[in-house]
């Protein structure tokens, strides 16, 4: 497939908002996986402010604990609070040139294998709901059309997010929108632990097992790990769903 084509199929996935099967935490999916496949950037993940100002990690490229704690880390400082607080993209060409202002990021990230970062706002209407965190190999900025794409990017799962409702979104249910999307990601990862636990295996291997579930069912994550949580799904028809050979 060529670049212009994929370009094309990525906006309207991150637009489609109308589909039976539409979910805003598959929303964030696409665009991280998004950003790996069309820019420089091995790395991706899309945090979101909750209504106290905290950055909450919605979703990555990698589910391995070690990216995840990286962002986390960034609680209260980091290049993602000042590109959300100022809602101005972020570019740290060098982060080890950065260890006296964010010592635990920059040694976390070099123990990791990443050399830079470029931080993308989201916004809605001058309000900022979070960022797009892209991490790189090598250092340097990232190139400015792969920055340039990377704001449409998250400006298009932006939209998507707010319009997923067939209602209008009124400016005051911004944060209400954004709330629910926080509660409905503890619920995911409530649900992958407990994937986890029951089939002993970790939990990057239960979010595989989970997401093919949904896929092979066109099924909504978020109902999904809902009914989990809820113990209205049995987990053992998603475990053995995958495991068996032929299963339906």
């Amino acid at each position: 497939m060529n670049r212009e084509r994929q370009l094309a199929q990525t906006f309207v996935a991150l637009s489609d908002t109308y589909a039976a099967e539409f979910d805003p935490l598959r929303l964030f999916l696409r665009l991280v996986h998004a950003c790996t496949d069309l820019l420089d950037a091995d790395a991706a993940a899309v945090m979101i402010g909750d209504a106290r100002g905290s950055l909450k990690t919605m979703a990555t490229t990698d589910e391995e604990a070690a990216f995840i704690e990286l962002l986390q880390v960034q609680t209260g400082q980091g290049p993602c609070m000042e590109c959300y607080r100022t809602a101005r993209p972020v570019a740290v060409a060098d982060i080890a040139t950065e260890y006296a202002r964010w010592p635990k990021l920059v040694g976390v990230m070099l123990e990791s294998g990443y050399g830079s970062l470029q931080a993308i706002p989201m916004q809605l209407h001058d309000r900022p709901i979070g960022v797009l965190t892209l991490l790189r190999g090598n250092t340097g900025r990232l190139p400015d059309n792969d920055a340039h794409l990377a704001q449409a990017l998250a400006d298009s799962a932006t939209l998507g997010l707010m319009h997923w409702s067939t209602e209008p979104t009124r400016g005051d249910d911004v944060i209400t929108r954004v709330q629910s999307v926080i509660a409905a990601k503890a619920t995911l990862d409530i649900a992958k632990g407990m994937l986890a636990q029951h089939a002993d295996v970790s939990v990057a291997e239960a979010a595989r097992l989970l997401h093919a579930y949904v896929a092979r069912r066109r099924l909504r994550l978020t109902d999904t790990a809902h009914a989990l949580v809820a113990r209205e799904l049995d987990l053992s028809e998603v475990v053995e769903g995958q495991r068996l050979p032929g299963a339906p």
